[in-house]
C-alpha cells in the first residue's frame, strides 16, 4: 500500500491534527497537561536570564552601583535556580505520564482491532493499512506520535515568539539622538519597516528550505517501510526457535542473504535505498543554514548600529541580540513545524481511516435467556456464505439443527467448509443468504457479546499467551483456582501441572520472564481444551482438538470425551474419523454442502458415500 498520499490543505491539516490531539486528551488528560505545563515553562524561563543579565550588564556599564549589582546577581541566580528546579519537577511529571508512549498509541490501535467486526480483519487492505501505520511510526514516528511532538513544538514556538517580541519591540521604536548625524536615518519609519521586512523574509526562507528537505524525506516512507518490514521479518526469524531450526537444517539463511539482505537492487550502493538518499536533502539543509547566518548578521549589524549611535546601552544590546535570536529561531521552528504537521497529516489520515473502518454486522439488542438446563437449540436454515471478494460459495444451502445435549461430529476433506461453518455458528461472519436461529430467533437480533457467552471454542490455530497458566485457562486475572485445576485435570494436564514450579502461577513461555516454562504442542492443546471447559458454556466446539496429542493422550481424551463434554451440546471437527464413534451424529461436508448425516454405523453402510471413502482411506493403515 502506497504511503505517498496527496498533501492536505492547511485547513484539513489543522482539523486532522486537532482530532488527533483531542484523541490523546480524552484518553490521557494528565499526560497532555504535564507536557503542556513543561513546554510553556521551558519557553518562558530563558527570558528571565536574558532580561536580568541585560540589567546587570547595563549597571556594570553605567552607574556601577555595587549594592544594586549584588542584588541583581543574587536575584538572577535565585530565579535561574528556582526555574531549573521547577523544570526538573515538570520533566519528572511529564516522563511519568508519558511512559510507554508507543504502548499508549498501540493500545488505541489494538482496541480497534479487538472491537471491529471479525470480517474486517479478513480484509487485506485493512491489515495492510494497520501494518503501514506501525511501519510509519517505526521509521520516523509519523502519525499519532509526531502529532504530539508537533503540537507541543507549535505551542512552545508561539510563546517564544511572543516573549521575544515583547523584549524586542522597543528596538524598532528606540530613537537615535539628533547628534548622531547620518545615523538618524535609523529613526526613519520607512527604514525601520524595510529592515523588519528583510529580517522577516530571511526568517521565512530558512524554514521553507528545511521544509522542502522534510517533505522529500517524507516521500521516502514507502522505501523506509520496505526496509523496516524486511529487517523486522528476517530479524524475527533469528530468534523464533521453531523457524530457526529449519533455517539451520536447510541453511535457509543463505537464501535470505542472497535474495533479500544483500540484494544489490535493494540495499547495494546503486540500489533503491541509495538512489533515494542521494536526493537534494543536503542542498536544502545547507541553504537553510546559510540563510540563518545571513539573518544573524543583519540582526547584529542593526542592533550594533543603534547602540553605536546612542539609542540604548550595552546591556540592552545583549537583550536585543538574545531576544532577536530566539524570535528568529521561533519563527523558523514555527514554519518548519507547520510544514511537518502538514506532511504528517497524510499519515494521520491513514490512522483515522483505520480507526473509522465501519462495522457492518447488525448489532442486536435481545438478551440471551439464562438457562440452567442448557436447552439452547441452534438451527442453520438455508445458509449460504461467500467470502468477501470471492465469486464462489464457501457454504451453500446448509440446513442442520443441533440436538440439545448431543455430540455432533463435522467431517470432510480440506476446504469442504467445516471451519467456515463453525465461524458462522459463532457469528464471526454473518450468512450471505439464509439465517441461523437460536431458540427460533435469528442470532443477529441478539446482543453480540451475550450470544458469544454460550460458546466455548478450541480452534485449530488457538493461541496461548506468555502469562501465568491460571490466567491462560481462565482468560482473566481473577479466577477460581479450584475450577481451573479441575478443568486442567479433565483435559489431561494433571501430571504436567504437578511439575509446574509455581503451579497455576507459572508463566508460560519466556517472553516476559526468564522463569517461564516451555510447553509442547500437545500440552498447549490440553490447556486450550481446559480453557474451553472453564468457560462452562452450553456449547463446546472442538476443532481438531487432538491434532498435537500423542496416541496415548489422544486415547485418554476419547475415553474421557463424555466426561469432558458433560451435558453440553458439542461440535467436534476432526480428520481422524475414529473420533466420530463417540458422537451421536455426524455431518459430512463436501464442497461447502452437507452431503450426508447420520451415525457412524449408518454412514458406513453407505459404501458409495463420502464418509465410507474417508473411513476406508484411514482404516487401511491400521489393518
Amino acid at each position: 500500500m502506497s504511503q505517498n498520499k496527496q498533501r492536505l490543505s492547511w485547513l484539513e491539516m489543522l482539523k486532522v491534527n486537532q482530532r488527533a490531539y483531542l484523541l490523546f486528551y480524552k484518553r490521557y488528560p494528565r499526560m497532555i497537561l504535564s507536557r503542556f505545563a513543561l513546554i510553556i515553562w521551558k519557553a518562558l524561563t530563558p527570558y528571565v536570564g536574558i532580561y536580568f543579565s541585560a540589567l546587570i550588564i547595563e549597571e556594570l556599564a553605567g552607574a556601577k552601583n555595587p549594592g544594586r549589582i549584588h542584588f541583581l546577581v543574587l536575584l538572577t541566580l535565585f530565579l535561574i535556580a528556582a526555574g531549573s528546579l521547577v523544570t526538573a519537577l515538570l520533566e519528572k511529571w511529564k516522563n511519568v505520564q508519558s511512559a510507554g508512549m508507543w504502548l499508549k498509541i498501540k493500545k488505541i490501535l489494538s482496541e480497534k482491532l479487538f472491537e471491529t467486526d471479525y470480517v474486517n480483519l479478513d480484509e487485506t487492505k485493512n491489515m495492510e493499512l494497520y501494518s503501514a501505520i506501525c511501519q510509519n511510526h517505526n521509521s520516523a514516528g509519523w502519525g499519532l506520535y509526531r502529532t504530539l511532538e508537533d503540537c507541543e513544538a507549535l505551542c512552545q514556538t508561539v510563546i517564544v515568539i511572543l516573549g521575544g517580541a515583547s523584549l524586542t519591540l522597543s528596538l524598532f521604536t528606540s530613537q537615535v539622538p539628533e547628534s548622531a548625524g547620518k545615523y538618524t536615518i535609523l529613526n526613519n519609519p520607512l527604514f525601520v519597516i524595510l529592515i523588519a521586512l528583510i529580517m522577516l523574509a530571511v526568517t521565512c526562507i530558512s524554514p521553507v528550505l528545511a521544509g522542502k528537505a522534510g517533505r522529500y524525506l517524507t516521500s521516502l516512507a514507502d522505501i523506509h517501510n520496505l526496509g523496516n518490514r524486511m529487517f523486522s521479518y528476517y530479524g524475527h526469524l533469528g530468534y523464533d526457535t521453531k523457524k530457526a531450526a529449519d533455517m539451520r537444517i536447510y541453511r535457509q539463511d543463505k537464501i535470505c542473504e542472497k535474495y533479500n539482505l544483500n540484494k544489490e537492487s535493494t540495499f547495494g550502493s546503486r540500489g533503491v535505498f541509495a538512489r533515494y538518499q542521494k536526493g537534494p536533502v543536503g542542498f536544502y539543509l545547507a541553504g537553510a543554514s546559510a540563510v540563518s547566518g545571513i539573518f544573524t548578521g543583519i540582526a547584529y549589524v542593526f542592533v550594533c548600529l543603534k547602540a553605536w549611535a546612542g539609542a540604548f546601552g550595552l546591556g540592552t544590546v545583549t537583550r536585543y541580540v538574545a531576544s532577536i535570536t530566539r524570535v528568529y529561531g521561533g519563527i523558523s521552528t514555527l514554519i518548519t513545524t507547520m510544514e511537518d504537521m502538514r506532511s504528517n497529516a497524510a499519515f494521520l489520515n491513514m490512522v483515522f481511516e483505520f480507526l473509522d473502518i465501519p462495522d457492518h454486522m447488525y448489532q442486536g439488542s435481545l438478551t440471551v435467556e439464562k438457562r440452567n438446563d442448557r436447552k439452547y437449540e441452534v438451527e442453520f436454515r438455508n445458509v449460504s456464505f461467500q467470502y468477501s471478494g470471492s465469486q464462489e460459495y464457501a457454504l451453500k444451502d446448509v440446513n442442520i439443527k443441533f440436538e440439545i445435549g448431543k455430540k455432533l461430529a463435522v467431517v470432510g476433506m480440506n476446504g469442504s467448509g467445516k471451519t467456515t461453518f463453525i465461524k458462522l455458528l459463532c457469528r464471526l461472519y454473518d450468512p450471505t443468504e439464509g439465517e441461523i436461529l437460536l431458540n427460533g430467533i435469528d442470532i443477529r437480533k441478539y446482543n453480540y457479546r451475550e450470544y458469544m457467552t454460550i460458546f466455548s471454542v478450541v480452534f485449530q490455530d488457538f493461541k496461548l499467551f506468555s502469562l501465568p497458566l491460571g490466567e491462560n485457562v481462565a482468560a482473566r486475572t481473577n479466577y477460581d483456582r479450584e475450577l481451573v485445576t479441575e478443568a486442567l485435570e479433565k483435559a489431561g494436564f494433571k501430571q504436567r501441572l504437578a511439575k509446574m514450579p509455581h503451579g497455576l502461577s507459572t508463566c508460560l513461555y519466556k517472553e516476559y520472564t526468564e522463569s517461564g516454562v516451555s510447553i509442547s504442542g500437545g500440552e498447549a492443546q490440553k490447556i486450550a481444551i481446559a480453557r474451553a471447559l472453564y468457560k462452562n458454556a452450553p456449547f463446546i466446539i472442538l476443532d481438531e482438538p487432538t491434532a498435537s496429542l500423542d496416541p496415548v493422550a489422544e486415547a485418554e481424551i476419547y475415553e474421557k470425551f463424555a466426561e469432558i463434554v458433560g451435558d453440553r451440546t458439542a461440535i467436534y471437527i476432526s480428520h481422524r474419523l475414529s473420533s466420530c464413534k463417540f458422537c451421536d451424529k455426524i455431518a459430512v461436508f463436501h464442497h461447502g454442502t452437507i452431503v450426508q448425516t447420520g451415525t457412524h454405523q449408518s454412514l458406513l453402510t453407505d459404501q458409495t458415500g463420502i464418509y465410507h471413502t474417508l473411513w476406508q482411506a484411514q482404516a487401511q493403515y491400521y489393518t
